[in-house]
């Protein structure tokens, strides 16, 4: 259950520093199997992906399927998921189409300077296939690939091979998935990065996983981009004295039934409060399928008691969450001294679970306290921009100066000469 800690008190502070490096993993533990993973994925290709395949799990019949039967999936799922899931792409659709930027173009005498954007040609999408499948997380990915105008999305995850493989067949032709790699773990980043004789290889590989998958993705940023290091999922919920328990104890749940390694993590104003939270935790849990995952989790969390608003922003603040719910009278103020957050539920009618699926903004988000540098997924995370400078020979003429000075003292005469040898003698500088 969690454990609380009262504003004062030095377990207070120390609960409190403890939480805030949440994020970092045990890399150490899984980086030598994984680099052995990776470098044999990179010298024997399929292969090697097969090899630990049937090592984890089970050998894929068809390493790589563009031909899947998603339009046929969709058909078959019950009416109310079918009708779900589509509800769910076109929201994620609208919500990312607010995210396209077409880059800018200026003039300024003589100088033409802009940015163009253009969307990386492939992008990898890693959905888990472990403790858990997620359609959503299909959804939530590839949606803002397809968004951006990515010209080819490849899923990797690992099939099943029976019924259950129909809600990912399905999210992905939602998505405009078009290839599914049947592999998960570090061999299927292996192959999204390095390509095989199969596998396509991608410039950005996006997707949670495991602490293989994490670990894999780490080691293979600057062959490819990524879009983060993902931890357990958290959840802050702030609440003052006002709030209903019942509704905060639900929210909690809802993050600590994922993983026993969840963080639900709860700020509230009075002993009163936390102490109403726990007891509805337990009756909450008494029905909880997944009593025993959400419990354990539990156990990673804390309730923090303090007495005014202010300390409660900055306690938010510290702990950096993937997602924020604010069981607060005014959200909004409250919101506006909160500088990082992954994703912020406002008011206590906007449960988490509604990001989760259908509210829009991509549930992707960073973890661990990495909102301090780090941000949703969107279409931003699926281009690249390239810088547009333009001289005329009017404009070179008069930053020739500037440009020459600045070179000669970094000791790049080079530099200065490129310069010089574009404009007529009689127009250049003299030198200092």
């Amino acid at each position: 259950m969690l454990a609380t800690f009262v504003e004062g008190t030095a377990d207070f502070e120390k609960a409190l520093a403890r939480l805030e490096f949440r994020g970092e993993s045990d890399f150490a533990r899984v980086e030598p199997a994984v680099r052995e993973i990776l470098a044999a994925v990179r010298a024997e290709g399929d292969a090697a992906v097969q090899r630990y395949n049937e090592r984890f799990g089970r050998r894929a019949p068809q390493l790589v399927a563009r031909e899947y039967p998603g339009a046929a999936a969709l058909d078959r799922l019950p009416a109310d998921v079918r009708s779900a899931m589509e509800l769910a792409a076109s929201r994620v659709r609208a919500f990312h189409m607010h995210e396209r930027d077409a880059g800018f173009r200026y003039e300024e005498a003589g100088i033409s300077l802009g940015v163009r954007v253009r969307p990386v040609a492939r992008a990898g999408v890693y959905a888990p296939g472990g403790k858990a499948r997620y359609p959503s997380s299909v959804i939530m990915s590839a949606v803002p690939a397809q968004v951006a105008g990515v010209t080819e999305i490849v899923l990797a995850t690992p099939l099943s091979g029976d019924a259950s493989d129909d809600p990912i067949y399905a999210a992905a032709h939602l998505s405009g998935v078009a290839a599914i790699v049947d592999a998960g773990g570090a061999q299927a980043i292996a192959g999204l990065a390095y390509g095989t004789e199969s596998i396509p290889r991608v410039a950005k590989i996006v997707g949670p996983g495991n602490l293989y998958v994490a670990c894999a993705k780490r080691l293979v940023f600057g062959v490819v981009d990524i879009d983060g290091i993902a931890g357990p999922s958290e959840i802050i919920v702030v609440a003052d004295d006002e709030a209903d328990p019942r509704l905060i104890a639900a929210d909690l749940l809802s993050q600590a039934e994922h993983d026993e390694a969840a963080y639900p993590l709860l700020v509230c104003s009075s002993d009163l409060m936390a102490g109403a939270v726990r007891r509805e935790l337990e009756l909450q849990l008494e029905t909880l399928p997944k009593a025993a995952i959400a419990r354990a989790a539990l156990a990673n969390g804390a309730a923090f008691v303090t007495y005014s608003r202010e300390l409660m922003a900055a306690v938010a603040d510290r702990l950096a969450g993937e997602h924020l719910a604010l069981h607060v009278a005014d959200p909004e103020a409250m919101l506006g001294n909160i500088h990082h957050a992954g994703a912020a539920f406002l008011g206590s009618m906007t449960p988490e679970a509604m990001g989760d699926y259908l509210a829009g903004p991509s549930h992707v988000l960073p973890t661990g306290g990495a909102v301090r540098f780090g941000s949703p997924l969107g279409v931003y995370d699926f281009v690249t921009r390239t810088s547009l400078i333009r001289y005329s020979a009017e404009a070179l003429a008069r930053h020739e100066h500037a440009v020459c000075a600045f070179a000669r003292v970094e000791g790049l005469e080079a530099h200065a000469r490129a310069v010089e040898a574009r404009l007529p003698r009689a127009t250049r500088s003299s030198r200092a």
